[in-house]
């Protein structure tokens, strides 16, 4: 591949994450020549899904990572005299502190295999005390931790990693009713069978199920193609800058949304569900009338709070959760807007920073369902598989497991110049895009990074039962000692398609005061109890059982000046990875400040042109341009489960 590879771009950009992947998008929709290019075997990075054995081949791989034995640089005799090269690292240090526990029936067979798998690959599994590899797949109890330096797991890497195809999939309706976006005019066809999303729907299982509640771990690997586990929780305000963006691009035609269907808050021992809507607040029966009153009175003041600066002024200096206890409001509500509505921290937000959240929280509501939140079909994952098929339409050409060994860069300019890759080849370049995870620790030696706290837990019930076993469910635990965080928990359920049927997917995520274990697992006790063989007789057990839980910690590079990484070229720029914040704003604010300067006053991601309005070479004349929107237009449909945005842009106005 490096022979074919052009010799010169004018965008060479190093990490698919969400922030490249949208500056790559909009350099090559500008008319760039980009070349995106990523050592791993997926998209994302630090904001990919994977499925089941996807994950665990993932954990296994970042065992691998931490034995590479750096070789003596081969690209060395390439670097000129008037030249310098800044070595990239070959070591993923951002995910630190993992551990994995099983709870479920632990009875995998020789014959298990994950349906759908190209080939057959057992799940070999070793605890942390066991000297020999069982001929069977064996997990560690509860009371074991398994950490990727004591377990071998699955080889085969699925994450869902072909663009292209993933994103065909998700074009279309999940229940097979809507007609699929992608025709021959957008789609680029994939390269090879290999790189088969695993977003591709599977036939349901039709082989005699075990006995009624109890799910064992051979199903979960059988199923394992169902799950998309993210990496990084997050979900978009339905009027946040990535949806915009989305629509105003037309990238929203490659994947499709489900609405956020209830918002929870965990009261003295109890999780239940908090009225957000003005309907929800009057058919409350958790609020009493007065109380009704009150909060309707205060989130109005709340949506135009800044043409009203005398009911704040004088309280700018103290915390939300202080400006709240002067409002009138009884704790009960003052609980909901802080944890459920806000969702601030009780600490460290300012009364402006309150506001600001409710106000935003607010103003997305209504747009596509009942709160203001939406989530993408196979999960967070997609979003740069979106971007990335763009940049492709335009011309981008990506390479993945295609390492950079180094930057040149000029003695005299203090310019990079180039990059040699992992064959030698020289590639120029006039801009360089670097994700944060590439450099090494000689270039972050004087970078301070904050710590991100992380569970995934697959259980068998929602955390508040309802007649629909259908929810997605946000839930805000708030911090109950000094120098700790509150805990965002996401609730995710089969219709989603990040999990198997019987299931739920819950995220846990915080920011790091310890390892991601010590953070997170009072939270867990809370919620939930441990899946056992004696109590899966028991049909009184209220809390939710886990069936496998993972825990880790992950860099937040987010908000770092560039001034902080060492001997950094002028026209190298740093993009960070995933932040603790529960939307992608941050993410979208980066990407178009740094195409900016890039491509100075040009338009950030605009639409593409209408089919008809293209010209090809020998067409003859351009015919008249229509006056039909590339977003495709508003139906009159009532609202579907499954979201399109841009089907509903217009009508939801």
């Amino acid at each position: 591949m490096a022979d074919t590879l052009p010799s010169e771009f004018d965008v060479i950009v190093i990490g698919t994450g969400l922030p490249e992947s949208i500056i790559a998008a909009a350099c090559s929709r500008s008319g760039r020549r980009v070349l995106h290019v990523d050592s791993r075997s997926y998209y994302g990075g630090n904001w990919a899904s994977f499925s089941f054995s996807g994950l665990l081949s993932w954990l296994k791989e970042y065992q691998e990572n931490s034995d590479i034995v750096s070789d003596s640089p081969v690209w060395q005799d390439q670097i000129l005299e008037n030249e310098e090269a800044i070595a990239l690292s070959r070591k993923d240090k951002t995910i630190q502190h993992v551990e994995v526990f099983c709870y479920a029936s632990q009875d995998l067979h020789e014959d298990v295999e994950e349906a759908g798998a190209l080939q057959k690959n057992h799940a070999l599994v070793t605890s942390a005390n066991s000297t020999e590899a069982a001929d069977s797949a064996f997990l560690p109890t509860e009371d074991e931790s398994l950490s990727t330096m004591s377990c071998e797991m699955l080889t085969e890497q699925t994450p869902s990693s072909n663009p292209e195809n993933a994103l065909e999939v998700n074009g279309a309706e999940v229940t097979g009713e809507k007609e699929n976006h992608c025709d021959d005019k957008t789609c680029v066809p994939s390269t090879s069978a290999e790189d088969m999303s695993e977003n591709v729907p599977i036939a349901e299982d039709t082989t005699e199920q075990p006995k009624k509640n109890r799910i064992t771990y051979s199903q979960i690997i059988k199923e394992g193609r169902r799950f998309n586990i993210d990496l990084v929780s997050k979900l978009l305000y339905s009027r946040g800058l990535l949806i915009d963006l989305l629509i105003k691009s037309n990238v929203s035609r490659y994947a499709e949304f489900k609405n956020i269907t209830r918002i929870l808050a965990f009261r003295e021992g109890r999780v239940e569900q908090v009225p957000c809507s003005r309907a929800d607040v009057f058919n409350s029966k958790q609020l009493t009338m007065v109380e009704k009153r009150m909060l309707m009175k205060f989130l109005t003041f709340c949506m135009e709070y800044e043409k009203y600066p005398d009911e704040y002024k004088g309280y700018e200096e103290i915390t939300f959760y202080e400006y709240l206890k002067t409002q009138k409001l009884t704790p009960n509500l003052q609980y909901i807007v802080m944890h459920s509505i806000a969702m601030t921290s009780e600490t460290a937000s300012s009364t402006i920073d309150g506001l600001k959240a409710t106000k935003n929280f607010l103003h997305c509501l209504g747009r596509y369902g009942n709160t203001p939140f939406l989530f993408p079909l196979y999960g967070q994952g997609e979003l740069p598989q979106c971007f990335c098929r763009m940049c492709a339409v335009f011309g981008g050409i990506y390479c993945l497991r295609h390492s950079v060994q180094c930057l040149v860069v000029d003695k005299e300019s203090r310019k990079c110049k180039a990059i040699i890759d992992q064959f030698g080849q020289r590639i120029i370049s006039e801009h360089f895009l670097v994700e944060d995870s590439y450099f090494s620790e000689n270039m972050c030696s004087r970078v301070q990074y904050r710590q991100i706290s992380r569970a995934v837990l697959i259980t068998d019930r929602s955390v508040l039962k309802t007649d629909s076993d259908q929810q997605i469910s946000i839930l805000t635990v708030p911090a109950e000692e000094p120098g700790t965080f509150a805990v965002r928990v996401i609730e995710l359920c089969s219709s989603t398609m990040t999990c198997m049927k019987g299931t739920y997917l819950v995220h846990l995520t915080c920011t790091s005061s310890k390892t991601a274990r010590e953070d997170l697992e009072p939270v867990v006790q809370k919620l939930f109890i441990p899946y056992t063989e004696m109590e899966i007789e028991n049909e009184q057990v209220e809390k939710p059982r886990i069936l496998w839980a993972l825990y880790f910690n992950m860099r937040d590079s987010s908000d770092i000046s560039r001034s902080c990484y060492n001997g950094l070229p002028s026209n190298v720029y740093v993009c960070s990875g995933p932040d603790c914040g529960l939307g992608n704003d941050n993410a979208v604010k980066q990407a178009e400040t740094l195409f900016q300067e890039i491509c100075p006053n040009e338009d950030f991601c605009p639409p593409p042109p209408n089919p008809e309005d293209i010209v090809l070479d020998g067409d003859g004349l351009q015919p008249e341009a229509s006056e039909s929107s590339a977003i495709p237009e508003a139906n009159s449909e009532t609202f579907k489960e499954s979201t399109n945005l841009g089907n509903l842009e217009e009508s939801s106005e």
